[in-house]
Order: C-alpha cells, then structure tokens, then sequence
C-alpha cells in the first residue's frame, strides 16, 4: 500500500485513502480566504499531538506571533508546542528588490535554513506558505520551474511530508501554472457564493499512485478547526434492523404493525398548520422516553418556542433538554450554504451520537438552493444517517396540488411516507392520516382523522357516507347518531328479553303447580292402591282362617249347633246311617 501520513483533519483522509503521501509535497492551492494556510497548520499541530510527527511551518507573509493568535481560537496551542519541541515557526521575509534573478540565482540559503529548523526538533512534517510569496520575484518561467523542481527535489531527499500553499491563477490552479505540475498531490479549496450565500468545497485533483476520491467536498471551519464531508453519497450496503421503534402515537403505530424499523427513515408531507411538528415531537418524546438520545433540527421554530407549543399539547420536551437527551439546533436555512448545512448537520449527529434524527422542515433548504442540489444534500445527509443505523424524521411542506407528491421529490428516498391532508366537508377543515407507503412492513390502507388533543395527537376512523369522508362534527353527528340507534336496539332487545324472562317464569310457575297438583293425585291414588292391597290381604288371611277352621270341624265327626252350612261341594256326612 502507497504509505500516507494521516492529517487528523475529520473526512480529509478518509477522502483520500488515508492521508497526505508520505515523504513527498502536497500543494494546496485555492482564493484568499478559503483556508488554506488553516489547514496546512492543523495538519501540522495534529501530527505534532496525535501521531508524535513534530513540524515546522515556514511563513512568508505571517509571523510566528500572528499565526499563534491567529489560530489561538480554534483551541491550538502554538507556543506551548514550539516550546516542548514539536513544532517549530520561522518567518522569513522576501522582499522583491532584494531579489536579482540570474542564472546562478539558487535557493541554499532556504535549504540551510529550513535544515536547521527540520533538525532542532527532528521534525517530520513542513509546510511552505506560500510559494507564490517566495517566487514573487520571478518572471522566467524557466527558471521558476527550474527551482520549483529543486524545492520540492530538496523536500523529498530529506524524507518529509510537506504542504505548499499557493494561490489560484486566472484559469489555472496556480497563479504560475507550474506547482500542480512538479507536485505529488494537488488539493484544490474553493470559496464560492451562490444565492447570496457562501460554501467552502474541497477537490483532490491528482494523488500520484494512489486512488483518492474525485468529488467535490463541503468542509466548515469552526471552533474545532477544519472538517470535510468526506461522503458524496454512501453505498447502499449499510446494515439493517428488525427493530421496531414506537412513534408514540399508539393508533399510529397500529396503522404500521407495530412502529418504524430502526435506521429507517420516515417522511411527513402535508401543507402548513396539519401537525407535521407535533408528530415529529411525538418520535422525539417517545425515543428520549426510552432513553435514547434526539436531535432535532429547526429551521423554522426556535427551541423555546417549540418547547412552549408542544405543551399545549400534552408533550414537555423541555425536561429531556434538562436532561440531556433531546438536543434542538435551531437556525434559518439562509444562515448557510447547502453544503455547510450539511457539514453542520453531520458534525452534530457526529458529536452527539443520537438514536433519532429531525429535520423540521426540509423545505426551507430550497432558499438556498436549486430542486438537484437539496435532493443531492438530503440523498448524501440520509445515506450518513443509514450507515449509523439512525432512525430520521424529515418534514416537508407541500403546497396545493397532488396529494402524492413532494415539492423536491424525495419520497421515493424515504422508507415511509405519511402523509397530512385537510379534509373540508360541513364548513369545517379537518385533519386526516395516511400511510402511502413502508417498506418491509403490512401497513394500513385506510384513512384516520387527526385529533390534535391536550393529551397528545389521537387517530380516530373516519365515517364515509355517499359524499365522501365524515370528519370533524359531522363524525361525531353521526356516531351521536349510531349511539342513539344502538341504545334503542339495546332497549329493544332488552324488552324482549325481560318478555321471554317473565313467559319464562309464568310457564315455570305453571309447571311447578302442575307438579305440585300432580304430587297431591298421586299421593291420593298411591294411598287408594295401598289400602286397596290392605283389603285384598285381609280377605285372604280371613279366607284362608275360615278353610283352615271348617277342615278341623270335618275331623270331629258332628256338627255343632249353629254351624255354618259346608259350602257347595264340600263332603257331608251320611245321615242314613245310625
């Protein structure tokens, strides 16, 4: 692998492949003001605290004490590193009547003396700002090229990395034409302004050996010092989740299957005063509710004001600020370029590492920019944003007109659309929710009316009827309505049912005195048949005492006075005998 020598500067080497070429001259060429000379220098202090690679910065213009104010802001030292050795600052000064351009005009006396501050503290890394100030007095282009070659010759034979500095020319890179040429590496700042606003972008034209990104790169100066935007627009190999986030909105969350995947990204279209807001205020209260961390990005509300509004709702943000978990960067989209707002939206995300991200609304980012160029930005910040694995909620404002369509046509770079509609019907102008879309996820078809509540937002059917949806009085007309019907069915039933109850009880009644009626015969005929079988027992016993009596009689051989005539058949005596 072709060695480098890392900047330190954030994005810079991811661009190119990780770092500066090592051991060879890098020119970075660019207008008055576009940072060059602040990144020469954080390139030197960063090698000086973060890989142990001590400079020297050779100024042809500043002085050691300005550039340590000079830079002092954006928190580097200088003096207490040229003190412990890490980095040295010579100023030398050129003065062009000094000069006499001869051919045995040469540059050792820079070579000695730049190999005296390079040995003092073995530095590592140079920078020369700038070339155009040391060559001020040249008008051979011969000559120029000439010592151009040996400088950068001498600055190689001594094994350093070095940055020049040089201005840009009319049509060229440079203002001699020459440095991109006998360089290793060329990086190109611009400061341009479009629409009244400023944007800083950065472009490696050439990297000798080695591939590097081709693209033009937003970069901020800040209190940090410099950062690039190393992603023009990530791959699309970024991880993916089967998380499901809540919004916090329960029936909203139905209508989804049960939320949004993790990492996904949620777009909420509707024209002014629907409740874009107040639904992105439920993601964020619902994520810092579960302890992850928020970042939401106005352009349109100041913090306290969105605090103040969403109460009224029902929802206090302000106790997850107190707390630390919901952060609200508020500015105007005209404050900055496009690219700088996308600097600053990823130097955010990257310091406060949050779970959830809000843009409120994107829209506005049209007043500094065209429709491509918006896209582009949101296309590149969102695909940021997949890499991570954070779940974004971008609000769009839409005019009059096709439902199903947004003003920069970014919905089909969103996972899920929803979508806030007016709906006017009874001189009335409601609310209602749709899904148009989720990927990965059986979501609803139907429309809900939007409720805006103290105790929140609240998604209730809607009623249609021949002439369209019923909302807002109308709804709830007709569900008076429905109740009233359905009350008196209940009462119609109830009636039945107490009728089916008391014929229920009469025939009981009826059956039990049946019964009972029933007990009383049959006790009665039960005690009849019991006597019955007394009597008929009775005759028998009484039957069987007379036989037995008139059989013992027979055997006396005589009557008895008053005897009972034998029965018919029975033996008698024979009377004619003596």
């Amino acid at each position: 692998m072709f060695p480098r020598a890392a900047t330190g500067i954030e994005g810079l080497d991811e661009v190119m492949g990780g770092g500066l070429p090592r051991g060879r001259p890098t020119l970075i060429c660019g207008g008055a003001g576009c940072g060059k000379t602040l990144v020469a220098m954080q390139f030197l202090v960063n090698g000086a605290t973060r890989f142990d690679e001590p400079g020297v910065f050779v100024a042809f213009e500043e002085t050691a004490p300005e550039l340590t104010l000079n830079v002092a802001s954006l928190g580097f030292d200088l003096e207490q590193l040229c003190q412990s050795k890490k980095l040295a600052i010579d100023h030398v000064h050129v003065e062009r009547s000094e000069i006499e351009e001869t051919g045995e005009y040469d540059l050792e006396g820079l070579f000695v003396r730049l190999g005296h501050a390079v040995d003092a503290i073995g530095a590592k890394r140079i920078v020369i700002d700038s070339v155009e100030t040391l060559f001020s007095a040249f008008s051979n282009a011969a000559i120029l090229r000439a010592e151009l070659r040996r400088l950068f010759g001498w600055l190689k034979e001594r094994g350093l990395t070095a940055i020049i500095t040089g201005e840009r020319g009319e049509g060229q890179l440079t203002r001699h034409g020459l440095e991109e040429y006998v360089s290793d590496c060329v990086i190109a700042l611009d400061h341009r302004v479009e629409g009244e606003l400023s944007t800083r972008r950065l472009r490696i034209v050439k990297y000798r050996g080695a591939a590097h990104g081709t693209n033009e790169y937003p970069f901020l100066i800040d209190e940090g010092g410099i950062s690039v935007l190393p992603i023009t627009s990530l791959g699309l190999d970024h991880e993916v989740s089967n998380e499901r986030v809540p919004t916090g909105i329960p029936p909203l969350d139905a209508m989804l299957g049960g939320g949004v995947f993790r990492g996904s990204s949620v777009l909420v279209t509707g024209t002014a005063g629907v409740g874009k807001t107040s639904i992105a205020a439920h993601f964020a209260d619902a994520a810092c509710a579960r302890g992850e961390r928020t970042l939401f990005f106005s352009f349109e509300e100041a913090p306290a004001q969105i605090i103040r509004n969403m109460r009224s709702i029902g929802l206090d943000l302000g106790r997850w600020t107190e707390r630390g978990l919901l952060r609200i960067h508020a500015s105007r989209p005209s404050l900055h370029g496009l690219e700088a707002h996308l600097t600053t939206l990823h130097k955010a995300v990257g310091d406060f590492q949050p779970a959830l991200v809000v843009l409120d609304p994107v829209t506005n980012f049209f007043s500094g920019g065209n429709e491509s160029l918006v896209k582009s930005m949101l296309m590149r910040f969102l695909d940021y944003l997949k890499g991570k694995g954070i779940t974004a909620l971008f609000n769009s404002l839409t005019a009059d007109g096709p439902i199903e369509q947004t003003e920069m046509g970014v919905s089909s770079l969103m996972d899920t659309w929803l979508l806030l509609r007016v709906i006017e019907g009874s001189g009335e102008r409601n609310r209602g929710l749709y899904v148009l879309k989720s990927r990965g996820m059986a979501h609803s078809n139907q429309v809900r009316e939007f409720l805006l509540t103290d105790h929140g937002v609240d998604l209730v059917d809607v009623i249609t009827s021949p002439s369209g949806f019923l909302t807002g009085t109308a709804r709830r007309a007709r569900e008076a309505g429905e109740r009233a019907e359905g009350l008196a069915r209940q009462q119609q039933t109830a009636g039945k049912e107490r009728e089916l109850a008391r014929r229920a009880e009469a025939l009981e009644a009826t059956i039990a005195a049946m019964r009972a009626e029933f007990e009383v015969q049959r006790t009665e005929q039960l005690r009849l048949v019991s006597q019955e079988h007394l009597r008929e027992d009775s005759l028998t016993r009484d039957r069987s005492d007379m036989a037995h009596v008139r059989r013992g009689n027979g055997h006396n051989g005589a009557g008895v006075a008053g005897e009972e005539e034998p029965e018919a058949g029975a033996d008698r005596p024979d009377r004619g005998r003596a």
